[in-house]
């Protein structure tokens, strides 16, 4: 007996047997990874590395602003020198000031010699004695500002022995105990910012690790089936390493992205803040612009890849520790 396989089925026949066509078939020819990426765990990994590289490139930033500001406080004080002159009722102060201007303009290594009247004098004083205080009954002393020659600037040594010797109640101010505490602030600052950095390096460090321990945990037998065709310890760490890395320099990048955008919204953060002009004045006093230049762009840079770094050199730590316990 003989059937014809190209007629119809019969209406109500049952179909014993019916092979799958090729177009129904789905065979996939991409690999699918070991350690799945849209996971819980791994959303919330993502998160928690993004937050601790924002905090690390905005700490790097914060320091690297303040030492920038810092270097150009200690250029602008150490150009310019400053003679006050002690105020006596016996004596024509003008003419004294006349007289101490032209003996410092001769002087080697100064470039310019610039009195102050007495109401600049007084407003020097505001910040301690406020706005609208009667000062004119106050001895003020007069000053005079020296800019110094860079290149090559005078003796301070010899310069202050000859203003005590040609003029009487005449004091040099090279400012060397503000450059000192300037110096010193800046490096407490750096301290600080080292510090924060290391805190984050070891909290991402042990981050990774239980995200390492608990990734090979969830695939053991994944791990198991391919130690069993062969696959070498090599060749598992390499599949985790890659992982953590791309997920690393992911985060990094979130991280680097939120930091610049607070550098560059900080003034507007902080008007909305209630913050006023004064407020933000003071903040470029500190910081300067708040941007960032072209070396503060590659040090944030350079933050996203140690942080990408870490978290591949951890994983590979941490997963040849792992096989290596189980091998035993």
């Amino acid at each position: 007996m003989t059937y014809d396989t190209n007629m119809p089925p019969q209406a109500g026949a049952k179909e014993l047997y019916s092979p799958a066509r090729p177009k129904e078939r789905s065979w996939s020819n991409q690999p699918t990874p070991i350690v799945e990426a849209k996971t819980v765990t791994g959303s919330s990994l993502f998160v928690v590395i993004s937050i601790m590289c924002f905090l690390a490139c905005l700490t790097a930033g914060t320091v690297y602003l303040i030492n920038q500001s810092a270097a150009a406080w200690t250029d602008d004080i150490a150009s310019e020198v400053t003679i006050q002159i002690s105020v006596d009722k016996n004596e024509n102060i003008e003419d004294k000031l006349s007289k101490l201007s032209f003996f410092l303009t001769n002087r080697d290594g100064i470039s310019g010699v610039r009195p102050l009247p007495p109401q600049e004098s007084s407003r020097l004083l505001e910040p301690w004695l406020g706005e609208g205080a009667n000062l004119k009954d106050l001895p003020i002393p007069r000053l005079i500002a020296v800019e110094l020659d860079r290149t090559n600037p005078p003796d301070m040594v010899q310069l202050s022995k000859a203003l005590e010797t040609n003029f009487s109640n005449a004091k040099l101010d090279d400012h060397r105990r503000w450059q000192s505490q300037i110096q010193t602030v800046t490096r407490s600052m750096a301290l600080g910012g080292l510090a924060v950095l290391i805190l984050v390096g070891l909290a991402t460090t042990g981050i990774i690790v239980s995200a390492t321990r608990s990734a090979m945990a969830s695939n053991r037998e994944i791990v198991e089936v391919l130690h069993f065709v062969g696959a070498t310890d090599r060749f598992i760490a390499r599949e985790f390493e890659r992982h953590f890395l791309a997920l690393g320099i992911r985060s990094g990048l979130v991280g680097a992205g939120g930091a610049l955008f607070v550098f560059v919204f900080m003034p507007y953060f902080m008007r909305l803040l209630g913050g006023s002009n004064m407020t933000s004045a003071e903040i470029r006093r500190l910081l300067g612009t708040i941007a960032l230049d072209i070396p503060g762009f590659i040090l944030l840079g350079i933050v996203v890849i140690v942080i990408a770094a870490l978290c591949m050199l951890t994983t590979r730590y941490g997963v040849y520790r792992i096989l290596n316990s189980q091998h035993h």
